[in-house]
């Protein structure tokens, strides 16, 4: 019998360390810069797991590894050891096509500044990653136009972003990190724009955006931002400080 090829081997082994409800399974994370003569661990072996339908806020001071701990988990990095599965795939030795090809599949992402191109429609700017896909434009308009609805822009689909507040530009982004139907909505300061108020309401938006199943993982530095989410991991110094049920969370358990 021939034997396996290492990436056949690498998904058996894969299948075998994660459970069923396992979104991400990162094990034993580092990530080393290389500073002239000096070595920088902006991680320090990290294991985490999250499953479906979790809530989590990942927090951190400046400095803290956060930021890098989410471009290992939205697959925009890879680490210098240690492994990471997303949905029962080991994808912390794939290469950067790889990566792309799982990133536009499995994970939608929501930035503090939009990230909206400023000359296209809120209905263009959320077809996008579908048009990346591939996806014919009679289908990928109409999963766009489903998109908006669901964060209460229908109205203004075809309105550009200049013409669009604050809080409407963030549900535009929203919407097209929702518009792949991804397993996990990675949001990094999504509220760190936008006034108290407008926050407020873009973050109850992710509670419906749970309770109708979704993973989201949230990265924040701002406590009462992290306390919507019922879980939250603390990393400082490049290590999970802390991983805790959220005050919110816990006042809800029975």
């Amino acid at each position: 019998m021939a034997a396996d090829s290492p990436s056949a081997a690498a998904q058996r082994e894969a299948h075998v360390e994660t459970d069923a409800g396992d979104v991400i399974v990162v094990e034993e994370l580092w990530k080393t810069y290389d500073m002239g003569q000096q070595q920088v661990h902006a991680l320090c072996g990290v294991s985490l797991r999250i499953q479906h339908n979790e809530y989590v806020a990942i927090m951190g001071p400046s400095g803290s590894g956060k930021s890098t701990l989410m471009n290992l988990i939205g697959c925009l990095d890879t680490p210098t050891r240690g492994r990471y599965w997303l949905n029962g795939h080991l994808v912390s030795e794939l290469n950067d096509d790889e990566l792309a090809r799982i990133r536009n599949r499995e994970i939608g992402f929501v930035f503090q500044t939009f990230n909206l191109l400023a000359r296209a429609t809120a209905l263009h700017n959320v077809e996008l990653p579908l048009i990346y896909k591939g996806m014919p434009a009679a289908q990928r308009i109409e999963r766009a136009k489903d998109a908006l609805r669901s964060v209460g822009l229908e109205d203004r689909m075809m309105h550009k972003p200049n013409e669009l507040s604050g809080g409407q530009r963030q549900r535009v982004a929203i919407a097209r990190a929702l518009v792949n139907h991804p397993s996990i909505i990675l949001a990094d300061e999504p509220t760190g724009n936008l006034d108290s108020r407008t926050g407020e309401e873009i973050m109850a938006l992710f509670d419906n955006l749970h309770a109708e199943g979704n993973t989201i993982i949230l990265v924040t530095h701002e406590p009462d931002i992290a306390e919507y989410a019922h879980r939250v991991v603390y990393i400082r110094d490049g290590v999970i400080a802390s991983d805790a049920q959220s005050s919110r969370s816990a006042a809800r358990t029975p």
